[in-house]
């Protein structure tokens, strides 16, 4: 039901940059992985690793038939026991090449070595991508980013969180991402089309 969830965020936003703004975002993820064809990194800080985004986009690689948005998890702390999945550590950011995409999330500004890890793989060739609270050392180093302002102190309701926009995009990155066998649509477009079905407003009665 992801994208019944999307769809009612969507429509509480609508009048907003964001989903405009997450769309493009993704538009450009998607064309970096597809086009590129390198693979996809994805990183966060050493206090906020993007679990939950690595999760959405290996769901949206299956459910729209794009493999290369199946992220690479690159972590600050590899642990004994974890899944082979799990245990790839900050030194695959040393061996990114040309064609691969690093999308880098960062809700607080990431540490010196985090920074010169994604230089380095910028410097070889990488695509960077940041999903960041407007760090201007975040902004220099990626091609593409787009900024979610960090709340306040005082401020208990802020518009929209980095979780949430991490979930539009996520959902953006898979929309219309593979050809629809024999004419028929696929089921996350067909859930889809009845997400938007469902939250349209009632017709208006004169």
């Amino acid at each position: 039901m992801d994208a019944v969830r999307v769809a009612l965020l969507r429509e509480v936003l609508a009048g907003t940059e964001w989903p405009a703004a997450t769309r493009h975002f993704a538009g450009v993820l998607r064309t970096s992985v597809v086009q590129r064809g390198g693979g996809l990194l994805l990183v966060g800080t050493r206090e906020y690793e993007p679990w939950h985004l690595a999760a959405h986009l290996v769901d949206e690689a299956a459910w729209s038939g794009l493999p290369q948005l199946e992220p690479t998890l690159v972590r600050h702390r590899v642990r004994p026991g974890d899944p082979v999945h799990l245990t790839v550590g900050l030194g695959r950011l040393e061996a990114a090449r040309r064609g691969e995409t690093l999308l880098v999330v960062a809700p607080e500004l990431p540490d010196a070595g985090l920074l010169e890890r994604v230089h380095d793989a910028r410097r070889a060739g990488a695509t960077v991508l940041a999903l960041d609270s407007g760090e201007p050392e975040v902004h220099g180093l990626a091609h593409e980013a787009l900024t979610v302002p960090a709340a306040g102190p005082e401020d208990t309701a802020a518009e929209i969180d980095m979780d949430m926009v991490q979930h539009l995009v996520s959902a953006a990155a898979g929309e219309n991402g593979g050809p629809v066998r024999r004419g028929r649509l696929r089921l996350r477009d067909r859930l889809s089309r009845l997400a938007d079905q469902l939250t349209e407003p009632p017709p208006a009665r004169w």
